[in-house]
C-alpha cells in the first residue's frame, strides 16, 4: 500500500479475493488440486499420477494465466463439470474454523467502504467457505466463476465488477494473495491493489481506516 500515497482518501471499495485471501488452508487447497486431477484421470483415461503430471506441465507451459482452471480446459474439460466435481469433493466444513479478526476486519472496513468479493471459486463452494469463516453479511457483492464461466485473470470481467459497482479504477482497491492471477489486471486499469501472503499482512488493512 506504500505505493499509494493518500489511498484512504481516494478508494470507495474493496474487492477481496477469497481463497488464501479470507483465510488460508492448505489442506482445502489440496482437496481441490485433487478433485482437478481425477477428473483429468476420468477425461484422458489415466492414472492419477498421469493426470497430475499433466496438469503440471500444462500449467507450467501456460505461463502468467497458468490457473488450475485454464490447464483443465487446455486437456478437455469443462468449468461446469469441474466445478460440479468441487463442490463435491471439497470439504471446507472439515478444514475451516472462523478468525474473529478477519470478521473484525471486514466490519470495521465496512465502516468507510463497500466490500466485495471476486473469486474463482463457484457459489456453492464459495458459500459454505464464508460459512466456515463466519464473514456471510459482511460483503456487497459476491463475484464468483458461474458469473461469467471464465477465469481469471480477465480484463473484461474486471472492467464488468467496475460497472457493476459504480466504481472508477482509482476508486477500487483490489485484495489477493497471487499478484498475476488477481491484482495484475486491474492495477493495469489503474486500480489500487494489494498483495498479501498471510493473515498477519491482511490485517494491516486496518490502517486505512484507524
Amino acid at each position: 500500500m506504500t505505493r499509494h500515497p493518500g489511498l484512504r482518501e481516494q478508494v470507495k471499495a474493496i474487492v477481496f479475493d477469497l481463497d488464501g485471501t479470507l483465510y488460508q488452508e492448505e489442506r482445502l487447497g489440496e482437496e481441490v488440486n485433487q478433485s482437478a486431477v481425477l477428473y483429468v484421470a476420468d477425461l484422458k483415461g489415466v492414472s492419477a499420477a498421469q493426470a497430475q503430471a499433466l496438469l503440471e506441465a500444462t500449467r507450467a507451459a501456460d505461463g502468467a494465466a497458468g490457473t488450475l482452471s485454464h490447464a483443465v480446459m487446455t486437456l478437455g474439460g469443462t468449468l461446469q463439470e469441474l466445478h460440479r466435481r468441487f463442490a463435491a469433493d471439497c470439504h471446507p466444513e472439515r478444514l475451516l474454523k472462523p478468525d474473529r479478526r478477519v470478521r473484525e476486519l471486514l466490519q470495521l472496513l465496512s465502516t468507510r467502504f463497500r466490500l466485495h468479493l471476486y473469486t474463482n471459486n463457484n457459489r456453492d463452494l464459495s458459500a459454505r467457505i464464508m460459512t466456515q469463516i463466519d464473514v456471510n453479511g459482511l460483503l456487497d457483492r459476491v463475484f464468483t466463476i458461474e458469473d461469467y464461466w471464465i477465469p481469471k485473470p480477465d480484463r473484461r470481467i474486471v472492467e464488468d465488477i467496475l460497472s457493476k459497482i459504480s466504481c472508477r479504477p482509482q476508486e477500487t482497491l483490489f485484495v489477493g494473495d497471487r499478484y498475476r492471477i488477481d491484482l495484475a489486471v486491474p492495477e493495469s486499469l489503474g486500480c489500487h491493489v494489494f498483495e498479501m501472503k498471510s493473515t498477519e499482512e491482511l490485517l494491516t488493512l486496518a490502517d486505512l481506516v484507524h
